[in-house]
């Protein structure tokens, strides 16, 4: 089984509303999707969710490396994580976007021959319930208390909250919420590196009277060594995401005792085969989540979920920010913001017809 043919798919959809983080607002998910298809007719899906603040690439871009990288794979096994992992990376630095976009594709195929659904394959066993949260993106303290009320209205579990703006506003940001929706609620924050690291230790002590499971990214990803120093001054576990790309920064943070948890994101570690070695090399408490990926995306970031009760947490929702699904099978969402995940054989979900559009459509052959 072998790749004979991929064709990349450009998608750009707006956005509900802007999704506002501390590194810039966004106002549409600009996604590559990729279709291989094998030497004996196999067809598989993957997607890459470009982030410019987070992964420095772009939809433009990712098109660019995926004509390059695609005609390296030509030809290879599909089924050889191991060494299509290391052509890839050989070849090109960086733009793990697009590698996955690659890795979740050949996954879905493999995943298609052996006749198991992806969490099976990936190592999983019987599904169990995955719920994910919700996001509040930044704004002014009234604006995200509104937004909170109207989410715990539609049944989530647990509310996200995007901060990193000051420590004394988002201190604010979060009573805020609190006030609306009663310190019942669970809260995860994400300052997304915005807070300094004096600022972060004011606010991580100052949050700490809420109802918070942890703070995510909460100083600048190069500054990876402060944070053991900030977690012992902080009363809320953290969780590392931009700062833990792959298994050898996993190792890395873990062993100077950096962080409480990781944050596992496809289009980070560059698929599947590399989150997976994540979560072999950790011991702590795992999240799996994502950029602006449509379900498809998160199709395979809930198969990876399935494949380790370490994973903890799961935050699946930018699909369900989106003015347009181009995603046919894949999960469904449910009361609870209970995730189900397909149980047919690979990835479970592809890219609607009338999105594979031939004008924009981009095939690599022999």
């Amino acid at each position: 089984m072998t790749v004979a043919e991929i064709v990349l798919f450009p998608v750009r959809v707006r956005l509900v509303k802007p999704f506002v983080i501390s590194l810039g607002p966004l106002t549409h998910a600009e996604n590559l999707f990729v279709r291989v298809r094998t030497d004996d007719g196999r067809t598989g899906w993957g997607e890459a969710s470009p982030f410019p603040t987070i992964h420095g690439e772009t939809l433009d871009g990712a098109i660019a490396t995926g004509r390059y990288l695609g005609s390296l794979l030509l030809g290879t096994p599909a089924d050889d994580a191991p060494a299509y992992t290391a052509r890839m990376n050989r070849a090109l630095h960086g733009n793990f976007a697009i590698k996955s976009a690659f890795d979740i594709a050949l996954h879905d195929l493999t995943a298609q021959a052996a006749e198991l659904p992806l969490y099976r394959y990936l190592g999983g066993k019987e599904p169990r319930p995955l719920h994910t949260d919700y996001t509040v993106s930044l704004g002014t303290a009234s604006e995200m208390a509104a937004d909170a009320l109207t989410i715990v209205e539609r049944g989530f579990p647990v509310i996200k909250v995007k901060l990193g703006d000051g420590a004394a506003r988002d201190i604010d940001r979060v009573s805020a919420i609190v006030g609306a929706v009663g310190d019942d609620v669970p809260l995860r924050l994400d300052a997304n590196q915005g807070w300094s690291f004096e600022e972060a230790v004011t606010a991580l002590r100052g949050l700490a009277r809420f109802n918070v499971q942890h703070c995510e990214a909460p100083i600048d990803r190069y500054e990876w060594t402060r944070l053991p120093e900030l977690r012992r001054h902080s009363p809320i576990p953290l969780m590392a995401d931009e700062s833990c790309w792959n298994e050898q920064d996993a190792r890395r943070l873990l062993a100077i005792g950096a962080v409480d948890r990781i944050n596992i994101k496809l289009s980070k570690s560059g698929g599947l085969h590399v989150a997976r070695k994540i979560i072999d090399t950790t011991d702590v408490p795992l999240q799996v989540g994502g950029f602006l990926e449509s379900r498809l995306g998160f199709t395979a970031a809930a198969h990876l979920a399935l494949s380790s009760a370490r994973v903890a947490f799961c935050d699946f929702d930018t699909p369900l920010m989106q003015t347009e699904d181009p995603v046919e099978g894949g999960i469904t969402y449910g009361p609870g913001g209970l995730v189900t995940v397909p149980d047919s054989p690979g990835l479970g979900a592809r890219l609607r017809p009338e999105y594979q559009l031939p004008s924009s459509a981009i095939t690599i052959t022999p």
